[in-house]
This record gives C-alpha cells, sequence and structure tokens, in this order.
C-alpha cells in the first residue's frame, strides 16, 4: 500500500514541555551517536500529542535525533501504526477485516463505521470526533469481530453494538472495553466448562480491562500529564530527567560590579527564561566558526547570528535562565542547546582549547547538527 504525506500540513510543531522532557528522556537510553534509535518513541509521542504525523513533527523529531529527514520519513511511512493523516479528536476506530473477524461479521461493522463516520478509511466524521480505517489481524481471533478503538480492544460485536458503542464516544462516554456480548474474556460463549470453581470470586473485569477502567485511559491520547518518565539508566541516578543546566561558575569572580547577580532557583524548580546579551554583529567583522560546537551546523550558526551570538565567549557566559530563553527561542531546534551542552563547549573554544568534536571536524572537514 502506498503510504503518502496528507496534502494539508500544519506549519510547524512543537512538543509541549511535559513531552519535550519525555522525549529528552528517552534519547538518554542510548550512547552518543546512536540516538537515532529513539525515532519510534518519539514519533509515536508526537502523534500522541497531536492524533497524528504531520511533516512539521516527523521533522522536528528528525532534528532532536540528528537524523537526515527522509530517514525519519521512511520509518513513519513504512509503520502502519503512524497515520499521515489528521484523525477524530475523540478516537480512531480500527475494525479488524481479517479471517476471523471476516466470517463473524465485521463487514457488518465496516457498514456501521462508512454511515456514522465516513464513506471511506480515513474519513473523519462529520463532527471531526471519529475517523476509521480497516486493519488487518489484531490477535483477537477468539472474540471476533472486534476493534481496536484508541488503546483498548472491543471484542465480540455485532452491527448494534458497535453502533451504541460509537455513539456513546460521540457523547463523552467511555464504554468499557473487552467482550461486548457480556463474555468474562475469552471462555466460552455459553460458559466455562472447566476450571469453573473459584470463577464467582473473581474480579468485575479481566485484568486488562480492569487496568483500563481503573486509569480511564480507554480512549485518551498521552499528553505528559501521565507517571513521570523514571530514568535509572543514567550514570547520575536521577529519577527523573531534567533539563541539562549550565555548569556551575564561580559567581563572585564573575558578578559584574554594576549588575545584580539574579537569585539561585529552588532545587528542582526551572529557571525563568531570560534573554542573554546580543551583539548587532561580530566583532571586527570576524564572527567565531559556531560549526566547531557539537550540534550547530550552517542552518544552526545563520539563526544565531539572526539572534544576535557570533562568538564562542558569547555562547560561554549563558547563564541557566539564558540557556532557557535560546532553547525556547531556537525555532525548529529547541532543546538543543541543552541536549549538547553548548555551554561547557564554548567555554572550551573560547579559552583556546578544542573539544573532541571541534579536533575531529577540522581534521575531516565535518560539522554535526542540521
Amino acid at each position: 500500500m502506498l503510504r503518502r504525506l496528507h496534502p494539508e500540513q500544519p506549519e510547524s510543531f512543537a512538543f509541549t514541555p511535559a513531552n519535550q522532557a519525555w522525549a529528552e528522556g528517552q534519547i538518554t537510553k542510548y550512547p552518543e551517536g546512536r540516538q537515532a534509535s529513539a525515532i519510534i518513541p518519539l514519533l509515536w509521542r508526537a502523534q500522541e500529542q497531536e492524533g497524528w504525523l504531520s511533516r512539521p513533527a516527523i521533522e522536528h523529531v528528525a532534528d532532536m535525533l540528528d537524523m537526515a529527514y527522509i530517514r525519519a520519513l521512511e520509518v513513519a511511512s513504512f509503520y502502519f501504526m503512524f497515520q499521515l493523516q489528521p484523525t477524530g479528536s475523540v478516537a480512531h476506530v480500527q475494525v479488524c477485516g481479517t479471517t476471523s473477524c471476516m466470517i463473524c461479521g465485521a463487514e457488518d461493522l465496516m457498514a456501521v463505521c462508512k454511515e456514522k463516520i465516513s464513506p471511506k478509511p480515513h474519513g473523519i466524521s462529520a463532527d471531526g470526533k471519529l475517523s476509521w480505517e480497516e486493519v488487518e489481524c489484531l490477535g483477537s481471533c477468539a472474540n471476533a469481530p472486534m476493534a481496536q478503538i484508541g488503546k483498548d480492544y472491543y471484542e465480540d460485536l455485532t452491527a448494534e453494538s458497535f453502533g451504541k458503542l460509537l455513539d456513546a464516544l460521540v457523547a463523552g462516554e467511555v464504554p468499557v472495553p473487552g467482550p461486548q456480548n457480556g463474555r468474562y474474556s475469552s471462555e466460552p460463549k455459553d460458559g466455562l466448562t472447566s476450571l469453573a470453581e473459584g470463577a464467582g470470586d473473581r474480579a468485575e473485569y479481566n485484568a486488562s480491562v480492569a487496568l483500563a477502567m481503573e486509569i480511564g485511559d480507554t480512549v485518551k491520547r498521552i499528553d505528559g500529564t501521565e507517571v513521570p518518565l523514571l530514568t535509572p539508566w543514567l550514570k547520575d541516578g536521577a529519577s527523573q530527567v531534567k533539563t541539562k543546566a549550565a555548569p556551575k561558575t564561580d559567581m563572585k569572580a564573575e558578578t559584574k560590579p554594576t549588575q545584580q547577580s539574579a537569585p539561585e532557583p529552588a532545587p528542582g524548580a526551572q529557571a525563568t527564561p531570560s534573554k542573554p546579551d546580543t551583539l548587532d554583529g561580530a566583532r571586527d567583522g570576524k564572527p567565531d566558526d559556531l560549526k566547531m560546537i557539537k550540534g550547530v551546523g550552517p542552518k544552526l550558526e545563520e539563526l544565531l547570528h539572526e539572534m544576535g551570538f557570533y562568538h564562542f565567549d558569547q555562547i560561554a557566559s549563558w547563564t541557566e535562565a539564558e540557556i532557557a530563553w535560546v532553547d525556547e527561542n531556537l525555532e525548529g531546534f529547541r532543546g538543543r542547546v541543552s541536549r549538547d551542552d553548548w555551554v561547557s563547549q564554548a567555554k572550551q573554544l573560547a579559552s583556546g582549547e578544542e573539544t573532541d568534536f571541534a579536533k575531529r571536524a577540522k581534521d575531516e572537514g565535518i560539522y554535526d547538527g542540521d
């Protein structure tokens, strides 16, 4: 099946602050130079946030991972779990059309989708709340016909029960997932014929349905408000990912007499963004080669020049609050300053030393970044 990007695309994409922190945490799972391994979870998070994958979202993730856009596009277009067109604001309905479901009435379910949602797959309902498609085997053959809606399975469906289920979703309700004909799980339709002892003491719902009902997460998309990402693999033993801070400096030595130092933020608190000092042009018309900083390429260097940053010592002096400001204002490259720790690199370069990356860049004629 040929999969193409949707003809109508938004102008830009950015993760929410919570999802940005989550994405940065995912990247830390992989060693330096292997960040591209995080491509699938980051694309999935972008889809969870927006409901589908737009071109700006795919390119934003590629920028975060230092990947060529075509590589990220290859992944997004290869896996059918990625939606390349807008979906319903409430839920995207996936009806299984493989053998077991087909012979048990999947075509009747698709007819309901055509009537209540859209005449064609991947269309969106008139109210914008639902969309649908036919998919291949979802592995619930014993409960055919079935559909996946959001994160959960709705099984043992009929055209009537399926129609009511869709109406409930549109009305803002969250129907109980699992079998819709009274079955507990995949047990015989007429009841247990074995292992019946103790069946009367079991929980109201089977395990997966019970969990879905407990967290109310049946059709809700991930928005970053869930349990914080734990990162036990980090060397510092941090329990939750935080944006890298600028290295601490000797405030007495660097504080100017005419300038009052900003108070240190409370532990764990994010610094309030503050714009750094900028220049109207490079000193003596000779800017430093900012591409010697790992993570900065021609596009980023040009953007930094437009913002008024031309020299290593400017970047080396950024405070935590100023790093936050620059990270927020690097359109298309948000978070890059903290992720690659530009400040530490710039301090070395400003002092006349060379970083390992700068040496390699000079020797091999390469640069890193966009």
